[in-house]
């Protein structure tokens, strides 16, 4: 890829060279794929390149994927999002959305773009001869460990899509129409890829004989071994997940955070908790989380936007004594000089000096400790409370209530002080509601509600109820809204990838 972007840049300098004669063009580099993968320094910027697509390219246009965008897919669309807007997010958050839809478009770009950099990296870094047999290893095993990661998104918004490795890149086909892979194929592909990947990553990156400094937030091992839980997960391999969480668990390099708000303040860029996170400074490659989630005409959270949102229904199911339930704005005296709260009623008009929000932002990327327009909190894409649910999960459909199970639920519960659940008040089919809903509490706005409900088969019962009782259409319908409609823009450049089933 890289000698197509350089060649495109010498053409673009013959031209201003043919306006500017007396003008001598200087060369900065002579970079191409025959130099560009010599040394050791070469194949870590290969890899840093793939971590960078996590997130948007820059700070001031730093809102793609885990920087913000990914989360209208996965929490809008759901039961617990809302969006007071129109536009893209609005359709997500009505379930009316369509092929044309602009965040469908920017999260497969996205997506796309971190499989395109980790092919070629593995593409040029297999052949090296400048770097030892054990750092081969690595740098491979990290570019397939975040491949994969993004097939596994693609896979939870799309299903069925085009599955394209390091060994498209011998002989490209770029007006190939290739009908998408199924899902099945590209789960056997990823098993393979984080399999191969767990059994090279290190536990973690302290005194790292290759990286010689501790490198948080590189993939391990256990953040290979908790995706891959994660894809046994969503096929209901109930057995898998229990033997790969517990063998997390093993790796005894994880535990919960001490409180839950602290878990996310933008100060806390890394802890126990962490097992693969996309982070951030706000200096040098800040986001715009704080600007999507946080309030509008807060007094000290100031110039947000209210866009992501928690809907008010969500919002009340937590218990009082839940401090996942301070994770919020829900009341304020706003900059504007009106008392910010919740409506008593369904339309209710609110009484002179009061403004009644039509939903409430969360502090999980808004805590009012940050200084600064970008911000650069953590985005904890997998983290050690998941697991732990996750295993209580494939226990529960195992072999139904178990005290290890139980145990499991509320050691997540009791660091934010909530009500704990006892083994005797469960059936196999109300504590699987139970862990739903805790998955709810624990997890909002980090990228697992859709698929959540998908796999519990809730989707389109919760998300439709909550529409009807606000007076909204019932717009999902399933197993039709399973899956996203792929994006026009796609579609068009390849009609093998239809929409017909998906309208």
């Amino acid at each position: 890829m890289k000698k197509y972007t350089i060649l495109l840049l010498l053409l673009t300098a013959g031209t201003q060279f043919s306006c500017n004669q007396d003008l001598d063009p200087t060369v900065y580099s002579n970079l191409t794929n025959t130099n560009g993968y010599q040394t050791k320094s070469d194949a870590i910027a290969a890899i840093n390149s793939i971590y960078g697509r996590l997130k948007g390219p820059s700070v001031g246009d730093n809102f793609s994927y885990w920087a913000t965008r990914h989360f209208a897919l996965t929490d809008i669309a759901t039961d617990l999002g809302h969006c007071q807007f129109g536009g893209d997010p609005g359709q997500l958050s009505l379930g009316t959305w369509s092929s044309t839809n602009g965040l469908l478009k920017e999260d497969w770009n996205a997506m796309y773009k971190l499989v395109a950099n980790a092919n070629s990296a593995i593409f040029n870094i297999t052949p090296m001869s400048g770097i030892t047999a054990a750092e081969k290893a690595q740098f491979l095993a990290e570019a397939k460990f975040l491949r994969a990661s993004a097939y596994m998104d693609l896979t939870d918004a799309w299903g069925p899509v085009v599955l394209i490795t390091e060994a498209n890149l011998g002989n490209p086909g770029y007006l190939d129409q290739t009908p998408p892979t199924s899902v099945e194929e590209i789960d056997a592909f990823m098993i393979k890829e984080l399999n191969e990947a767990a059994e090279v990553l290190p536990v973690n990156y302290k005194e790292n004989a290759i990286y010689g400094t501790n490198d948080v937030g590189r993939a391990t091992k256990g953040a290979a071994l908790t995706l891959l839980a994660k894809l046994y997960l969503r096929n209901h391999d109930w057995q898998k997940v229990a033997t790969l969480t517990q063998q997390v668990i093993n790796l005894n390099e994880y535990s919960l955070f001490p409180t839950y708000l602290g878990l996310f303040k933008e100060s806390n860029k890394w802890c126990s908790e962490n097992i693969f996170s996309s982070l951030s400074d706000a200096n040098t490659n800040g986001t715009e989380l704080l600007n999507h989630f946080g309030p509008t005409d807060h007094p000290v959270v100031q110039n947000r936007w209210q866009y992501y949102t928690v809907n008010w229904d969500f919002y009340n199911t937590f218990g009082d004594e839940d401090d996942r339930k301070k994770c919020f704005f829900p009341e304020f005296m706003g900059s504007d000089g009106l008392l910010h709260k919740q409506a008593p009623s369904l339309g209710a008009q609110p009484p002179a000096g009061v403004l009644y929000m039509p939903d409430v932002s969360t502090r999980k990327y808004a805590d009012d400790e940050t200084t600064t327009y970008y911000d650069g909190h953590s985005v904890n894409i997998l983290r050690y409370a998941d697991v732990l649910l996750s295993r209580a999960e494939a226990l529960n459909e195992i072999s139904g209530p178990t005290q290890e199970a139980i145990d499991l639920i509320n050691k997540v519960k009791a660091r934010s002080h909530a009500k704990l659940l006892n083994i005797s008040d469960y059936n196999q089919n109300s504590l699987r509601d139970a862990i739903l809903q805790e998955r709810g509490w624990e997890l909002f706005y980090e990228g697992k509600r859709r698929q959540d409900l998908i796999r519990m088969n809730k989707y389109d019962v919760l998300v439709n109820a909550y529409h009807l009782r606000v007076g909204e259409a019932a717009q999902i319908k399933m197993p039709q809204n399973k899956y996203y409609t792929y994006p026009q823009s796609q579609v068009d450049l390849n009609p093998k990838l239809s929409n017909a089933d998906r309208q």
